[in-house]
């Protein structure tokens, strides 16, 4: 099982797999070298960069992680709009300075390098870092893998659980949808008061709960910043922004919320205006990764703003049947767009939204499975083939949609008593087949689909 606070992370975009896990990946061997006998005989480091990581790291600012991470700077707490400087500063000097503790020499431009046509054997988002003294010879070396969603484990945990995941002994454990509901039904639970006693087996209850109150407040701040900011977005496509001006169209329209295609207006706009903010690098809450950042806060959004008697602690018990969801889907199949593609993103986030606005508007737990499958179901095959290796086209409209299905699979699952033919286990096996069995061009390598057929600008 996870916990609700590994799926959920504060991280800057614009991907999760491709900036935030990498930059985690560097701090770890940093702090791996600082605990080695040797480790201020560093002189020089290099680091090669696999698979996906190299195909797409430059457009998804792959090698400016690397550079943060080795810098010493964490995803949760570095300050988005000061990391140009801090790069423009790193490639000018060509120099490093080491977790704030040892200054190397370090050229990005030849010390990087995009090993496209190579995959190590566990993860196709693969990286190695080695360490020199000043003689050439190697005294370090170590192997990450970004995994989907900012999760990282290097090469002795690859094929085991990961680091962050819950250690301690929950209420009710589950390994699958099946027991999820059978564990809550024997307990008189809901599937967010289940994982609420699950969390309370980490922490005190109030925490838990201001904690959870902090990922909707990270999320919202997002989703606020996405509205507020016009331009381009960086990158060779010259994406402009629409956002800000899809917000000013709608506040000068005559509101009337029982129509449903204003509603569906806003959702698109909360859903863009966060995954703007990914694709500019700003920070973000994996939900479960940044690709697919918008597609929660835009249904919570949707449930604050046109459910009636919505409140706060709906808001809550929207995030824990969240998380149950997806700790689903990351625990038995991927939610890395690399490995499976888009549905294992996109799809996750729509069948995480579905069953959880399934939970606030009142659904019970077998409608709540319902509406999940149902928003998997109909993303089942979904490609990642990011443009010009940039998260923003499909990425950012493909939010809004994954929202706006989200709401209608709920719907669909509000409609009928929770009994379906296909179950939500049966789903995610569906999705994980259908990855590994989909060509690799096909998953975040920017080698097929739209990524081949547009003309870049």
């Amino acid at each position: 099982m996870l916990s609700s606070f590994d799926l959920f992370k504060v991280g800057l975009g614009p991907s999760s797999s491709h900036t935030t896990g990498p930059m985690k990946a560097a701090l770890r061997f940093v702090e791996f070298l600082a605990d080695q006998e040797n480790g201020d005989a560093i002189k020089r480091l290099d680091v090669r960069l696999y698979g996906s990581l190299a195909l797409t790291g430059a457009g998804h600012h792959t090698d400016r992680a690397i550079l943060l991470g080795l810098s010493g700077h964490a995803p949760e707490t570095l300050v988005p709009a000061r990391v140009d400087a801090m790069i423009a500063q790193i490639v000018a000097q060509k120099k490093l300075n080491l977790g704030d503790r040892l200054t190397i020499d370090f050229d990005p431009q030849t010390d990087i390098r995009f090993e496209g046509q190579t995959s190590l054997p566990f993860h196709t988002n693969g990286m190695r870092f080695n360490a020199f003294d000043r003689h050439g010879d190697l005294i370090a070396s170590r192997i990450y893998y970004s995994v989907g969603g900012g999760f990282v484990l290097d090469e002795d945990e690859a094929g085991r659980n990961a680091p962050d995941e819950m250690k301690a002994e929950a209420a009710h454990p589950f390994e699958n949808a099946k027991e999820l509901l059978e564990r809550a039904e024997a307990a008189g639970l809901s599937i967010a008061q289940l994982m609420l006693e699950n969390e309370c087996a980490l922490r005190p209850e109030a925490d838990v709960l201001k904690m959870l109150d902090g990922i909707w407040r990270h999320m919202h701040e997002c989703m606020e910043n996405g509205i507020a900011r016009e331009g381009l977005l960086p990158g060779k496509l010259r994406v402009r922004r629409r956002a800000a001006d899809l917000n000013a169209k709608l506040k000068n329209r005559d509101p009337n919320p029982h129509i449903s295609c204003e509603r569906s207006d806003w959702v698109n706009l909360w859903a863009m205006a966060v995954n703007e903010e990914n694709a500019s690098g700003g920070r973000v809450v994996t939900a479960p990764t940044n690709g697919a950042a918008g597609v929660l806060p835009a249904v919570i959004n949707y449930y604050l703003h046109f459910v009636d008697g919505a409140d706060d602690d709906g808001v809550r018990r929207f995030l824990l049947t969240a998380a149950a969801i997806g700790g689903l889907y990351k625990r038995n199949a991927s939610i890395s767009g690399a490995e499976v593609g888009c549905q294992g993103e996109v799809g996750v986030a729509c069948s995480m939204a579905a069953g959880a606005l399934t939970a606030v508007l009142g659904g019970n737990n077998a409608q709540i499975e319902n509406a999940a499958e149902i928003g998997m179901e109909h993303n089942l095959g979904m490609t990642c083939d990011p443009v010009g290796g940039l998260v923003q086209i499909p990425c950012i409209e493909r939010n809004a949609f994954g929202a706006a299905m989200a709401i209608q699979a709920a719907r669909l699952a509000m409609l009928g008593d929770g009994k379906h033919a296909i179950s939500l286990d049966e789903v995610i096996k569906t999705m994980f087949d259908t990855g590994r069995d989909m060509s690799t061009k096909y998953k975040e390598t920017s080698q097929g689909g739209l990524a081949v057929n547009i003309v870049e600008c």
